[in-house]
């Protein structure tokens, strides 16, 4: 049995990747702030186990160690649930402390704290640490300061993980996708260029089946995989 633990789940590449890996025989326990929205997204998934909550709350996060510490082992990790922050975006001479507390806690704290106790599984199985990451965390656009900064901080305590605790650890980036949170950054405007997430999947399948070394990536780089590789029972 291979298990992972997805979070942001329902919406956008969260869900694709419970969607991808619940067809191929995957166990996938996966989260949402929205109850009603992850339900309905995964209720007719096989293997999925939805709970809903927001990974800044302490007794979420114990529900889904909870959740893990049942199934007695961990293959993948993906931090993937996120928020943009005040939006519309704006620069950052106008946020304030609790904008910085609001998205740091999200996109960095949520996930250090859940890796932590999460890691006694996550290395019992030799498993893989994911978090995704943006452009934003290494370039430099008007109104994504707090938003990028969150990521390169993700970025650097996903790696950091993997050097102290000898694991394999991925910042991966996806690239623009059509989501409700990219729509959120351009209100009002047309994204129907940017590529749906279910696109992305394959990419990423395609760099977790490749195994390069920890490390920062582009999705777009690694050629499309259907299938990822599970775990013996």
């Amino acid at each position: 049995m291979s298990v992972a633990l997805i979070t942001g789940g329902s919406a956008g590449l969260g869900l694709e990747l419970v969607k991808a890996l619940a067809a191929q025989g995957w166990t996938v326990i996966t989260d949402g702030r929205d109850a009603d929205r992850l339900t309905l997204a995964t209720a007719a998934l096989p293997g999925v186990v939805a709970i809903p909550g927001d990974v800044t709350d302490a007794d979420h996060r114990e529900l889904l160690k909870k959740a893990i510490d049942e199934l007695g082992q961990l293959h993948l990790l993906v931090h993937s649930a996120s928020t943009l922050g005040p939006t519309p975006l704006r620069p950052l001479e106008t946020m304030t402390i609790e904008d910085l507390r609001t998205v740091w806690q999200t996109n960095v704290g949520a996930p250090l704290v859940l890796t932590s106790g999460l890691l006694p599984a996550l290395k019992a199985s030799a498993g893989v640490l994911v978090s995704i990451s943006s452009d934003a965390a290494i370039e430099h656009y008007v109104g994504w300061g707090l938003y990028g900064a969150s990521k390169a901080g993700l970025d650097h305590v996903t790696l950091t993980y993997g050097e102290e605790a000898g694991l394999t650890a991925y910042a991966i980036d996806p690239g623009d996708m059509r989501t409700q949170m990219h729509q959120d950054a351009f209100p009002g405007e047309d994204i129907s260029d940017r590529p749906l997430p279910e696109t992305v999947v394959p990419h990423v399948l395609g760099l977790l089946a490749q195994q390069p070394p920890s490390g920062r990536y582009k999705a777009a780089d690694f050629p499309a995989a259907d299938q990822l590789a599970t775990q013996g029972a």
